[in-house]
């Protein structure tokens, strides 16, 4: 007699087995979806043009050049990130780079710090000492702190729109170019002999010694950060990822170190002498205000009040958050990158110019936003503007290879920022569909312009 009922029909259809699809590896291992999207979209954008170009583009010179001239504007993305993320704009940075850089250049080759019509003659800052560059670097970071927190209270306190604030800084900065020392705008050089190691050129880098050791420390500080978190977790009684995972990262995380500097830094060798050129120091900045500015949103108090002000700003004053504290904080610590990255450019020029950080606002908005940092507030990470920044150098370098003209070059930047935005936006409107869309629509309009803007 055969079996009837619910208990046959339990025996007849075997209990399916959980499987191991992609998406359950990535989620166990909580690796940052929209950084490994970005990750991907750079490998893409490396090989396509390494093919197009003959070969030309991943080469150890070329990369080594990408990577210097891509600190800058990552340098201030890093702190346009907390400024979108409260929901606010600078588009002021541009302008305020050059204002400080021409100061910073005008202390070293006329002796004087001249701010607001208020000169203060310092006859030794000109005459190379070792202490003219720390000077120097320490007056462009206390003024841009100053004019960051001077913009910051119009903002939070006065209750002025962010927009129209940073805009007249804007005008106003680049102004205040022509009225500093007297100059009347002249081009101020040449720069103090240490300082111009803040801009990196192939005699001026860490060479193969030095670049080798930056990576023992950095393949330590991998371990130590994956060693430490596990520990963190385990004391708040949170999930711990498996031991083989941990130990997978910590490979893949030192591999990558190894590889780059070796394929970037050590493999170019310096026209001049020959020898390894290694890691530019601006490069070196770069890494370590990333690390800082990371720590700075995740893992401090102020990091937490940004993002939870740009989630739901109505909430974080009922919680008690001083947001207007919050908000000023934020200008003053990219009016501080702001300094940093002016010291990176004029010291790479030996000189300071008018036309210094010019287009530099709207190239660091696009890098935030192509990284990954929304508009509507909240949502934004550093490493992720960072990438952006060497996409968008990456895109420019790649064109420049091609003999592609700027207009064109500039069509291509903003194509890849508005769909950036559109990508960002159907994302969080969950129309996957719709997202797709638009990443092939902007793509083929990128490929067009590229192919169509080679002579």
């Amino acid at each position: 007699m055969s079996e009837s009922g619910p208990a046959a029909e339990t025996q007849a259809v075997p209990q399916a087995k959980p499987g191991r699809t992609f998406g359950d590896l990535v989620r166990k291992s909580e690796i940052d979806t929209r950084l490994l999207g970005m990750v991907a979209a750079l490998a893409v954008i490396w090989i396509g043009f390494h093919i197009i170009s003959d070969g030309k583009f991943i080469t150890s010179r070329n990369l080594w050049n990408l990577s210097v001239q891509s600190t800058s504007i990552a340098i201030m993305a890093t702190g346009m990130v907390l400024i979108i993320v409260t929901r606010n704009i600078d588009l002021s940075v541009g302008a305020l780079l050059g204002f400080l850089g021409y100061t910073m250049a005008l202390m070293q080759t006329d002796g004087v710090i001249s701010v607001f019509g208020l000169n203060l003659t310092v006859d030794a800052l000109k005459d190379n000492h070792w202490y003219t560059w720390l000077v120097v670097v320490a007056v462009g970071l206390v003024l841009g702190a100053i004019i960051g927190g001077l913009q910051g209270f119009v903002v939070a306190y006065v209750g002025v729109p962010a927009f129209i604030v940073t805009l007249g800084g804007f005008l106003a900065w680049r102004g205040m170019i022509f009225r500093t020392g007297g100059k009347q705008g002249q081009t101020l050089g040449p720069l103090d002999d240490t300082f111009r190691y803040l801009g990196g050129a192939p005699e001026r880098s860490l060479g193969d010694a030095k670049s080798w050791l930056i990576v023992v420390l950095a393949c330590a500080g991998i371990v130590f950060s994956i060693a430490m978190a596990r520990q963190r977790r385990r004391r708040h009684d949170l999930a711990v990822r498996s031991v083989g995972t941990d130990i997978a990262f910590a490979i893949v995380g030192c591999g990558v170190v190894v590889l780059g500097v070796w394929l970037i830094a050590i493999r170019y060798a310096s026209p001049i002498s020959g020898n390894p050129v290694g890691i530019a120091y601006p490069v070196l900045i770069l890494i370590g205000i990333t690390l800082l500015m990371t720590y700075l949103a995740r893992r401090r108090r102020f990091g937490r009040y940004v993002y939870a002000y740009g989630g739901n700003p109505e909430a974080a004053e009922l919680g008690g958050i001083n947001t207007r504290k919050t908000i000023t904080y934020t200008y003053v610590v990219m009016g501080m990158l702001c300094a940093v990255s002016a010291s990176i450019q004029t010291a790479r020029l030996n000189s300071a110019t008018t036309n210094l950080g010019i287009q530099n606002e709207l190239d660091v908005i696009a890098a935030a936003v192509i990284g990954g940092t929304s508009f509507s507030g909240g949502i934004g990470t550093i490493p992720g503007a960072v990438l952006g920044a060497v996409v968008m150098q990456s895109l420019r370098s790649g064109m420049s290879l091609l003999n592609i003209d700027s207009p064109t070059q500039d069509i291509v930047v903003g194509v890849v920022l508005v769909t950036a935005v559109a990508i960002d936006a159907l994302l969080r409107e969950r129309r996957r569909p719709a997202m797709l869309g638009a990443l092939a629509v902007g793509v083929a309009l990128t490929a067009i312009l590229i192919q169509t803007g080679r002579p």
